[in-house]
């Protein structure tokens, strides 16, 4: 176990790493993305390197994935850290086409061969291919050699997703082909499947060819997105939010067991020193069974308050969808939603949990958010919900202020946020911007952090972790 990689290009690449440095540096870079592996687990994961050998990349993958994972969430992102911790190596005919010109004429060649390596779905071809579209035409700089390689830029050139027609065309016309109209669907879908899993070969090669320059444990930090539960809300894309979007009913059961918890061992209250010394009468004055005060089950209000504009929609979108799936562990729950003007939407949130994909647009159709200006504007949405909506606040009541801070130039109206503080139980604002933007530009942070408590919540992660422990019981 503590030679080097070596292997075919079939394979594993050559590198002089030994196995040892490989592995503990993939284990490294997935913890890095948070997932849980111990010491236990990496000694497993040599033991099982030691008994497959290197000969069958495939079967390395397999047998890390099983000794280093805990579930099938995190497997993404460990196939994109492994990829660049135990690359597939390069042959021949990939170093010769990366000193070759990439013109108007080898483009098209090499689409010749993609679209045959589509119709055949051959995978080492296919690699083969990537290589040589990322060394041919992903390249920018100004150097002698390429400054760095894109994704981006060698996608954008080959078009794999425009060979679509020409591979169905071969694929009909194959022998033993059945009826063309039926089959139309299911060719589609799998030339489809097979166009991703080539531009997911492209990523994965411009990856590993950054990596050799810039280091792999850089690369697998930074250019490797993390599981869902990490990704920063004001990054998040459409995917990445239908993704969050599925992971909230179990983060909710995750967090109603530990809310659960905390609430059954609050209950069991102090010590009754009255009660406490009357027992111990019977045993000579010593407090041998100390009685507990037990406090009577009270579970709190919780109020959120969510700006649903711009870049921090998707962040107030999955918390309300988190504290929708968490009702059952308060005894009142009211949402509040606002742009320039607070508007309740209790209802909608209730009705959106079948529809989670369409809760911002609904909110946004049916609630009255916006005056006579579309930005946000927290001095005067804060001092319309201290004004219309007092009633909702109350001793017991939790307020969750959800949003960036950031006012537009407008008056942050900070008498309005002390008066709702001066009401409520606590009031906690969740920032989804990292504390070194606080205070730049028109962001009204530090202000507001001086009334009620302030903290970051950049993803679904902190965002459980500060629910679980912020909440009363």
């Amino acid at each position: 176990m503590n030679g080097p990689l070596d292997g075919a290009a079939a394979t594993l690449a050559p590198a002089p790493a030994t196995a040892v440095t490989r592995l503990t540096g993939l284990v490294g870079a997935l913890r890095a993305h948070g997932f849980g592996i111990g010491t236990g687990e990496t000694v497993d994961a040599g033991l099982a390197l030691r008994a497959v050998g290197f000969t069958d990349r495939e079967r390395v993958r397999e047998a890390l994935a099983a000794t280093l994972l805990h579930g099938g969430a995190q497997r993404p992102v460990f196939d994109r850290v492994f990829d660049l911790y135990f690359p597939l190596g390069r042959g021949p005919a990939a170093e010769t086409y990366e000193d070759a010109p990439a013109g108007p004429a080898e483009l098209a060649a090499l689409r010749d061969r993609l679209a045959e390596a589509l119709v055949t779905g051959e995978a080492a071809a296919l690699d083969r291919l990537a290589a040589e579209a990322v060394g041919g035409f992903g390249g920018y700089g100004s150097g002698p050699e390429s400054d760095g390689w894109s994704s981006y830029r060698t996608l954008g050139r080959v078009r794999p997703e425009t060979l679509l027609t020409r591979v169905r065309e071969r694929l009909r016309t194959a022998p033993g082909t059945a009826d063309p109209e039926f089959t139309d669907r299911l060719l589609d879908d799998e030339i489809r499947r097979r166009i991703e899993a080539f531009r997911e070969r492209v990523r994965t090669e411009a990856r590993r060819r950054v990596a050799e320059r810039q280091g792999r444990d850089r690369v697998a930090r930074r250019a490797v997105a993390g599981t869902a539960d990490t990704v920063d809300f004001l990054l998040a894309g459409r995917a990445q939010l239908d993704e969050l979007r599925r992971t909230v009913r179990p983060l909710a059961r995750k967090l109603a067991t530990r809310l659960a918890a905390r609430r059954r061992r609050a209950s069991r209250g102090e010590i009754d020193l009255r009660r406490t010394l009357r027992r111990s009468l019977s045993t000579g004055g010593v407090p041998m069974r100390p009685v507990l005060r037990r406090r009577p089950p009270r579970r709190p209000e919780l109020v959120l308050l969510c700006d649903v504009s711009g870049s921090v929609a998707g962040f107030a979108q999955f918390t309300m969808l988190l504290v929708q799936a968490l009702h059952d562990q308060f005894s009142r729950v009211r949402v509040f939603a606002f742009v320039n003007r607070v508007d309740e939407v209790t209802g909608l949130i209730a009705r959106g949990s079948a529809d989670p994909a369409g809760l911002g647009d609904r909110i946004l159709a049916e609630a009255e958010l916006t005056g006579w200006h579309g930005q946000s504007d927290y001095g005067t949405a804060l001092g319309e919900f201290a004004d219309r909506y007092a009633e909702a606040l109350g001793p017991r009541t939790v307020v969750f202020v959800l949003g960036d801070a950031r006012t537009n130039g407008s008056d942050p109206n900070l008498p309005a946020l002390r008066r709702i503080a001066d009401r409520a139980r606590r009031v906690h604002w969740l920032n989804p911007e990292q504390p070194s933007l606080w205070g730049t530009g028109d962001s009204a942070a530090p202000a507001y952090a001086d009334l009620v408590e302030m903290r970051p919540c950049r993803n679904a992660r902190q965002l459980g972790a500060l629910i679980g422990r912020l909440l009363p019981v």
